[in-house]
């Protein structure tokens, strides 16, 4: 196990700086996702981190150590790619062992490792498959079985998911949460889909064009995102947006859009707030609430919206609509049936209003994160 920190990490590609100066620190044994768009420099930054791409500035510390110009083999990490990397000509048996031989292991320190990672992953049954005789969850499994062999002090993982089905993408993420917490080994793990991040991290990193955006725990990243940015990328469905204006009465100011007037908690906004500012306001699906007309009227204010469209999922409803501040989704628990072209009213928990600024992207709230670079929307 290693703690691992990232100063001011910086990677330029004939003269294009893929990679802006990204400072991390990773404990040691944590499970850290970095997580964003195709082309944000997330992979080539785990690669910066394996040895497989040179450092263009900044420093690379393991253990406290600089390891800029240290050759993979001498990182002490062991890295599971998105294509399996395994011998097709080899059983599942001589892939476990290969690396082994090369790094000159005694035949009896072979074996007990391959126990070991034989029986934490369940691969006795394939020891004598080839890779075209596995699924691909099990081809997965012994890519990873190939890392643990090794003893590495990091674990690095990029988008080792994204070939397999859904089935098996939701199997492969749960056992390697599962096998992260018995190994205790400090994980950096990349991946584009938000869902990955938000089960796997204990540290959620979020990423656009080579810079981190923010970064906590995945809970504080979904409850208080530090910009438009991240308060879009983060959450299935999507935050809401509308955009409107503030207006002051007196002590009090609000959110005001064709469809929505929404009172504003200064406890919550600070002393950011200003009459006739441009505002972005966001709201989660779940805090848009449907009032229906067999219902008693609701405590809050409410808005009118047509509904376009409706996903039964079985345990909820997705509802899709169009209201004058624009178009937006709704959560409804427990499931209900609506008719296309059916209007609704639509009330909001306002304590959960998310505000930022039209020009910035920057969340206006009081205790908003701070991120190591400015992303506008």
């Amino acid at each position: 196990m290693a703690e691992v920190c990232l100063r001011d990490l910086v990677k330029v590609y004939e003269q294009q700086v893929v990679v802006r100066g990204i400072h991390l620190e990773i404990p040691d044994g944590a499970l850290v996702v970095l997580v964003g768009p195709s082309g944000c420099g997330k992979s080539t930054t785990l690669r910066m981190i394996a040895g497989l791409e040179s450092i263009s500035h900044g420093q690379l510390l393991i253990d406290g150590k600089l390891a800029n110009e240290l050759p993979p083999q001498e990182r002490g990490v062991a890295m599971v790619f998105q294509s399996y990397a395994l011998y097709p000509h080899m059983t599942v048996q001589e892939n476990l062992a290969f690396s082994l031989k090369l790094a000159g292991i005694s035949a009896a320190e072979r074996q007990k490792r391959i126990d070991v990672a034989v029986k934490t992953l369940e691969l006795a049954p394939y020891l004598n498959r080839r890779p075209a005789e596995l699924s691909g969850g099990q081809r997965q499994r012994v890519a990873m079985g190939r890392a643990i062999v090794r003893e590495p002090r990091v674990f690095l993982f990029d988008e080792p998911l994204s070939n397999l089905d859904a089935k098996l993408r939701n199997q492969m993420r749960v056992e390697i949460k599962r096998l992260q917490h018995r190994l205790k080994v400090t994980t950096v793990y990349v991946t584009h889909d938000q869902v990955e991040a938000m089960t796997l991290a204990d540290i959620m990193v979020v990423m656009k064009d080579g810079a981190i955006v923010q970064q906590g725990s995945p809970l504080e990243v979904f409850q208080n995102p530090a910009n438009h940015f991240v308060a879009s990328f983060i959450g299935t469905p999507q935050m809401n947006f509308f955009h409107g204006t503030l207006q002051q009465e007196g002590e009090h100011f609000y959110f005001a859009s064709p469809a929505l007037r929404i009172p504003l908690d200064r406890t919550r906004f600070g002393p950011a707030l200003t009459h006739g500012q441009h505002v972005c306001a966001g709201l989660r699906p779940e805090d848009i609430l449907p009032h229906w007309p067999d219902e008693a009227p609701p405590a809050a204010e409410t808005f009118a919206a047509t509904i376009t469209l409706s996903e039964m999922l079985g345990n909820e409803t997705l509802l899709f609509a169009e209201s004058a501040s624009g178009p937006l989704i709704a959560r409804q628990l427990p499931p209900r049936p609506v008719a296309d072209g059916q209007t609704l009213r639509f009330a909001i928990r306002s304590a959960n209003l998310h505000l930022f600024d039209a020009d910035s992207g920057i969340s206006l709230r009081a205790d908003r994160p701070q991120s190591q670079e400015t992303i506008a929307p």
